[in-house]
């Protein structure tokens, strides 16, 4: 009888047999030469063929190392070109701004292997400004209409905007690239539908096709932002790839973290945090632009980014603070008004100031604050409670024009039977009313067809010049600013296009 291990000693013989076989065929120059293995040479070795394992120290060079898209050569990429080279002062800017987030871009990029082009795209949108508005209302560095903004779930309330928070609306950015890249499978077609809406791009496209016309991003019939909207990207790219070029110097980005992410437990005031981490109010919140109150609210907000060594610093000093007695860390909280209230009721029941509730929350004068509204209040008893999730999720703010009492005059006239007793109980008035404002006798008689005045107070609504018609704070109509890209028209169905004329 065999023994039960003679199977896999042989194959184990029959692998160790061609596993020598294969050495003795194959040497470093190639699979056809014979003789033994020869180690590397150091010509070889500065060939140039050999990966550094060094990452690069510069982060335009890692940049640089990560284009993949073609490259697109036009009239207006020249235009642009010869538009940006001429002002290094706008680069100079521009690129300095970027240093605080370009390296988290370019690292989310590479995780999702795509092309590092597009970590030069808040350039076009936004000049890199976290907090650039555009008129038709898109925010943020990636300029993120409201409703594509809900639709990649960046939350959007009087407490906060995700759009123009430095980590979520990368991410929604990127994700929307992505889908983009996947419906049209071309990155100049999916940067013309992330200005210019999908839909739009689509339609464009199936005109192109009914007309057997090309369907590249050059052959389509775009409006003029979007048909420069690649060719300023193409041109920035050039510029980074080849400054000398343009007679342009860019500025020192090394090719490590800015900032560091920092978990917030508690409710804590924006100016407290850059004081525990030693930084500027300009600096904290050019890192931290989502925030729109002056208060974290740590149920909704759970993070905040600060300088990476300023992190370190942060948290030594949180820790010192809370080792003490009673460490206050927030001033302010959120108070919800549980009726239609004047401002003054409001002042009552929360013993903050007229000029500390107008001042944070932003309330135009005449104005009353609606039942279910959330106002920003100072943190006094019994209100030192963090905010709940919910509250900061969903908090809203919306006014309504205060009301005075205004006397209007009704002319009624006797028909047969009435008497003052009985006009009286029709119109929800005493019948001394009547005779006094009738300048009658307590038992006058009337005549039929006699006209009779009635006096009545009712609510008129006092309407401020500032405020106009019904104002809701989540809706107000914000200033516009400068950016680098016009607003796009908003694409009809489906997603909602990032922005909108």
């Amino acid at each position: 009888m065999r023994p039960p291990c003679m199977p896999t000693l042989r194959l184990f013989l029959v692998l160790f047999s061609l596993w020598l076989a294969g050495c003795a065929a194959t040497t470093p120059s190639g699979p056809q030469a014979s003789g033994p293995l020869k180690p590397l040479s150091q010509s070889s070795l500065a060939s140039g063929k050999v990966a550094s394992l060094e990452p690069p120290q510069d982060l335009w060079e890692r940049i640089r190392s990560g284009f993949a898209m073609p490259d697109l050569e036009s009239d207006k990429v020249t235009d642009r070109e010869q538009w940006y080279s001429s002002r290094p002062d706008y680069i100079l800017r521009m690129t300095e701004r970027s240093k605080k987030y370009l390296f988290h871009i370019v690292e989310e990029l590479e995780k999702r292997n795509m092309p590092t082009e597009l970590a030069l795209l808040p350039y076009i949108e936004s000049a890199f400004n976290p907090q650039a508005v555009s008129s038709a209302k898109a925010a943020g560095m990636w300029q993120f209409m409201p409703a594509t903004g809900t639709y990649f779930d960046l939350q959007q309330n009087m407490l906060r905007d995700d759009r123009r928070d430095v980590l979520a609306s990368t991410r929604a950015a990127l994700d929307y690239l992505e889908k983009l890249h996947a419906m049209f499978g071309d990155w100049h077609l999916a940067l013309a539908a992330y200005n210019w809406g999908e839909g739009s791009v689509s339609r464009a496209i199936k005109r192109n096709e009914k007309a057997q016309l090309g369907t590249s991003y050059t052959d389509l019939t775009m409006p003029a932002e979007t048909q420069f909207y690649v060719p300023k990207l193409q041109a920035v790219k050039n510029i980074i790839a080849n400054p000398e070029a343009f007679d342009t110097e860019l500025p020192v980005i090394e090719n490590h973290p800015f900032f560091d992410v920092v978990e917030i437990q508690h409710d804590m005031d924006a100016q407290v945090a850059a004081e525990l981490a030693d930084v500027s109010m300009d600096d904290f919140k050019a890192l931290n632009p989502s925030l729109k109150k002056p208060v974290i609210f740590a149920a909704a907000t759970q993070k905040i980014l600060l300088p990476w060594d300023n992190a370190k610093v942060f948290k030594q000093n949180l820790q010192e603070l809370k080792s003490g007695k009673n460490p206050k860390l927030a001033s302010w909280t959120v108070w919800k008004a549980p009726k239609t209230m004047r401002l003054a009721d409001v002042m009552a029941q929360t013993g903050a100031s007229e000029a500390q509730l107008r001042e944070v929350n932003d309330i135009p004068p005449r104005m009353m604050i609606k039942a279910g509204s959330a106002l920003i209040v100072p943190r006094l008893e019994p209100h030192t409670q963090d905010v709940p999730q919910q509250l900061a999720n969903n908090a809203r703010l919306e006014f309504t024009p205060e009301y005075s009492l205004v006397t209007k005059r009704k002319a009624i006239r006797v028909q047969r039977g009435d008497t003052l007793s009985s006009l009286a109980k029709r119109h929800n008035v005493s019948a001394h009313q009547l005779t006094s404002w009738n300048k009658l006798p307590a038992n006058a008689g009337l005549r039929i067809g006699q006209t009779l005045s009635i006096y009545t107070e009712v609510q008129q609504a006092i309407r401020s010049q500032a405020s106009g018609k019904r104002t809701t704070a989540n809706n107000k109509k914000a200033a516009p600013a400068k950016r680098v890209a016009q607003a796009a028209p908003q694409k009809r169905g489906g997603t909602p296009a990032k922005r909108k004329r």
